[in-house]
This record gives structure tokens, sequence and C-alpha cells, in this order.
């Protein structure tokens, strides 16, 4: 089992060791040509630098803890049509740094991804939100591809929601408009609010399933666990491949310190359920999160690696996750 974070890698202080540069849409406009060009080629130099940065650190970790979500402004504003012509004439200068980023992590066995943001919406009724979808997944997928993924099944994973009017349908009609690399990369997430587990299950003939229990939890009310037969269909959406699972836990004040929460007894409402703790504080959820023995692990939460290793150390402690001195001989590579 391999414990992820999301996007920031956190030094004891909770400030980022090698942080993402971005800009905004905005200030690029008000920018001359030249301006532009060298603000985008000076942020993606300094993002490419940062994420090899962070893998070199990630590799000296024991192997259960080397899983990253990658940000999504590695290139950034790449999808903005002005911005296009700008990377077409630079980006070929950086396939190096993406080279080296994907020969880091695959010679480490580092498991790598994406989560495009809440609007990458591949089953809305919308055209014109379903074509900047496209575009946004195709450029995950172009970063993924520069690193030397994109060749085998979920080599790289790029993580979406079902959420859209269009239901099953539309993601279906969405994800045969995708490249092939994008369909071997792409997977789709239940959510608190529209798209329950069955409702993406739909979708495991086309790509794998991830996983969320904290959504599954805040929407159904129930705690999932390992020997549903919906999460054997998940493992099987997967087709061979480790399958993710998200591990999220509703903030402290709002659920209590341990045992099993009630949201009826809680009388929260729903929107605050959803919002992510800073700390993996409550062992139940833990134990619960870690009895899922054949998934790796993304931790979604708000201190990132912080908070990620101590669950680590606590489920050694349980005997939840593996001895790293077993790991010491290498785990078997993520395909």
């Amino acid at each position: 089992m391999k414990l992820g974070f999301a996007c920031k890698y956190l030094n004891p202080e909770g400030k980022q060791f090698f942080p993402f540069r971005a800009t905004t849409r905005k200030r690029f406009l008000s920018l001359s040509h030249d301006e532009r060009y060298q603000l985008l080629y000076e942020i993606a130099v300094t993002n490419l630098n940062h994420l090899f940065l962070t893998l070199e650190q990630l590799a000296t970790l024991p192997p259960s803890l080397r899983m990253m979500r990658i940000g999504s402004d590695l290139l950034p504003l790449y999808t903005v049509p002005e911005a296009a012509p700008l990377f077409a004439e630079f980006l070929p200068a950086l396939y190096s740094q993406f080279a080296r980023c994907g020969e880091l992590a695959r010679a480490h066995q580092i498991r790598l991804s994406f989560h495009p943001g809440q609007y990458t919406v591949l089953a809305s009724d919308n055209p014109d939100v379903v074509t900047r979808a496209l575009e946004d997944v195709e450029y995950h997928t172009l970063c993924a591809c520069l690193m030397g993924y994109g060749k085998t099944f979920q080599d790289f994973k790029i993580n979406i929601h079902m959420n859209g009017k269009a239901g099953f349908d539309g993601f279906k009609q969405s994800f045969n408009r995708l490249s092939p690399e994008a369909r071997l990369m792409l997977t789709v997430e239940n959510d608190e609010i529209s798209c329950s587990l069955d409702d993406v299950l739909q979708a495991a003939p086309l790509c794998p399933v991830v996983l969320d229990i904290h959504h599954h939890w805040v929407k159904e009310s129930e705690f999932i666990q390992p020997d549903d037969a919906r999460v054997a269909s998940v493992i099987d959406s997967w087709r061979g491949v480790r399958p993710v699972l998200h591990y999220s836990i509703s903030q402290e004040g709002i659920i209590p310190a341990q045992g099993w929460p009630d949201q009826q007894q809680l009388g929260v409402s729903k929107s605050k359920l959803r919002a992510h703790s800073d700390y993996f504080f409550n062992p139940t959820l833990n134990a619960w999160a870690l009895s899922f023995r054949d998934f790796d692990i993304m931790c979604e939460v708000k201190m990132k690696n912080l908070a990620r290793e101590p669950l680590y150390q606590w489920g050694l402690a349980q005997q939840l996750v593996a001895d790293p001195q077993a790991e010491s001989a290498g785990e078997q590579p993520v395909k």
C-alpha cells in the first residue's frame, strides 16, 4: 500500500519545500507579447525544476510514501487561447525537464497523478463546457506524456468527477472524443453531491473508478466496507492495476475524535461535512481506511504530507501498513 499526498510538499513549519508558481489570466493579458513569453517560460521552468526536486525528496522516503498528485499549474494558463502560440514556441525546450521527472519517478516507483479541477465536466449538457473540459484533460495528458507516460493502461492517473446533467451517457460521448493516451490514463470518482458510487460504476467498462470513501459517507451516510460487492467492482475496473482510494475526513470539531460519526446525531449540514480536516485525528476512521488493503490511498487532507506521515506511522504501529524494513527490498513496480 502506498499513501499519497496532493500537490504541496510541506516542511515541518507547514511551508512548501518547492512551491509551484502561478499567474492569472488578467495579469497575463495585460502584458506585451515579450513579457507574456518571459512570464510563462520562467514559471514553467521553475515548476518543472521544483517538481524534480520534490521527486528527489520522495525517492528518499520508504516505498509506501512514494505517491504524489501533481498540481495542475505545471504549465500555467496552457489552455488560454492567447497563451497557446507562446507555448508552441518554447515547449520543446522543456522536453528534457519533463523527461527527467518521469525517469526519476519510474526509477524509484513513485506513483503520480493529476486531478483536474471541478470545472472539468465531461458530462455537462453545455457543449462549450465539454469542449473546455476536453481541452483541460488533454493538457494534463500532454504533461504526463512528456514525462514518458500514456503508453500502457494506467501507467499514470488523471482523475475527474462524473458530475454533470448529461450523466453517464454524456460522459461516455466525451470519453470517446479523448485521445488514446487520455483514455489510458483517465479515472472517474464518486462525489458527495451528484454522482454516487453506483452512478460512476457505470463507467467501469470505459475507465477505472476511484473510490472516495468520505464522499460516499457524506452522500449515503454509509461507511462502505472492503467486502462490499461494489468495492469488488471498483477493483475489477482497474484491470489488474492496483486501484486508488481517496481518504479524507470531516474537519476537527465537526465529528468526534474517535468512533464512528453519525450524521443524524451530528445534526450538521452535508456542506460542512464535506470540508477536509487538517489531520487524520480519528483512529476509528484511520483503521477503516487502512483496511482497504488492496488499494493505494490518496490522502486528501489540508496538511498534506505532514498529515499523511503520522497516518503511516500509526498504521505501522497497528500493523495496518507494511513494515518499511520488509519494504527495503523494494516493492513491485506500479503499472
